[in-house]
């Protein structure tokens, strides 16, 4: 996605929500279009508001301008030109939004609506650390039900290619973008990115996380504070400036509900052997959890953790160097195991379900706190029954 030089994405990123809401409610889309050149909007369903610096003012005109041609036309206009900023092109979906922002650029502004209902259809959502592991089979699962979906990760390379693939099965409904979710200016970014190229964002999906295994004696305070840093501090920051647009969506239409998710661990429920500043800043999570929950229930944002068992086919726990059934073996967490395989043996008997957690599991949970409108504040376990309420 690129703007002219000066082009104020974050006044932008204010105004492509409020509008989506004034249009069309959840499972609108808006692509912002801004260049700096003047479009000619003669002849489309458009309306002009003038600039105002204030957000209040500007809210109100457009809200008045969007009115006034409901009511002379009998139906919302398909584009609103904020002037010297942008032009916001409009559709019931991001492929019709995405044509009409097309046709505006000079192209033809095809598109093919879909009528397959899917259990999540349109929903625009970021899935951080969704590169890879978990996060990557919870976003194509999501992709599969007919979200559209923001591949965010810190290694946008591989990000950039796990969208080409996506795209070719379903669609254009998924963006690649580079985050580091531990910096705020780049969390920041990614929403402001995420509302210009879809109009808003219904659910943030914190999935962005790291484990460190070692005993009191091994584990350094560097790699505790960093681990808290990306499975903590991150999840603060990921949780401020998604509910910021939220907001917005809500101010214009009280009825709508949006969703935060923390990925979370069955480490998060119950204490971890030798796994401390996991399952310590998977807890504290949970904390900021049910806190963010009491916050902003009054804006219908909903705040939950969905806490996975193991995906032992992942990364995570596989990766040859770096894995947890590598580090748990040096760690010396299973008394009596040899190798690898041992490692992973002990922990698959350990699930009465006789299998680690797969990314659909998880998703499904997530889709769970999207459809429910009576449940914040929780800790839902995703364990094989491995780890139950009590």
């Amino acid at each position: 996605m690129s703007f002219y030089e000066g082009f104020d994405k974050e006044r932008a990123a204010q105004i492509a929500p409020a509008i989506r809401m004034m249009l069309g409610k959840n499972g609108f889309s808006i692509k912002t279009v801004a260049t700096e050149k003047s479009y000619d909007l003669s002849g489309s369903k458009a309306v002009t508001v003038k600039g105002f610096d204030d957000i209040d003012a500007q809210y109100d005109a457009i809200l008045k301008a969007v009115g006034e041609y409901n009511e002379k036309n009998g139906e919302m206009p398909e584009y609103v030109a904020v002037e010297n900023l942008a032009v916001f092109a409009a559709g019931a979906t991001k492929a019709e939004a995405d044509a009409r922002a097309d046709k505006l650029l000079g192209g033809k502004g095809e598109y093919t609506p879909s009528n397959c209902y899917r259990r999540i259809a349109d929903k625009i959502i970021i899935v951080t650390g969704s590169a890879q592991g978990f996060g990557q089979g919870i976003a194509e699962e999501l992709l599969k039900q007919g979200a559209a979906v923001v591949i965010a990760d810190l290694n946008f390379e591989l990000a950039e290619k796990n969208c080409r693939i996506l795209a070719e099965k379903y669609g254009s409904n998924v963006m690649p973008a580079k985050v580091d979710v531990t910096s705020e200016e780049s969390t920041k970014e990614l929403l402001i990115d995420t509302v210009l190229e879809f109009g808003g964002i219904d659910a943030y999906v914190n999935n962005a996380g790291i484990a460190k295994a070692g005993s009191l004696e091994e584990m350094t305070l560097q790699t505790l504070e960093f681990t808290n840093k990306v499975n903590y501090n991150a999840y603060f920051l990921g949780a401020k400036y998604a509910s910021r647009t939220m907001k917005i969506q809500h101010r214009f239409d009280k009825d709508y509900y949006a969703d935060i998710i923390q990925v979370n661990s069955k480490s998060g429920l119950e204490g971890s052997n030798k796994n401390f500043a996991y399952a310590g800043s998977k807890f504290g999570g949970i904390g900021l959890t049910q806190s963010f929950a009491l916050e902003l229930v009054e804006y219908n944002i909903k705040v939950n953790s969905v806490c996975p068992g193991n995906f032992f086919e992942g990364p995570l726990w596989s990766d040859p160097e770096k894995g947890l059934f590598v580090q748990y073996l040096n760690a010396g967490k299973i008394p009596g195991a040899k190798t690898v395989e041992d490692v992973k043996k002990a922990y698959e008997s350990k699930v009465p379900m006789n299998r680690g957690c797969w990314p659909v599991d998880v998703a499904r949970a997530i889709m769970y706190c999207m459809e429910q409108q009576y449940e914040t504040g929780q800790a839902i376990p995703v364990t094989g029954g491995q780890v139950m309420l009590k």
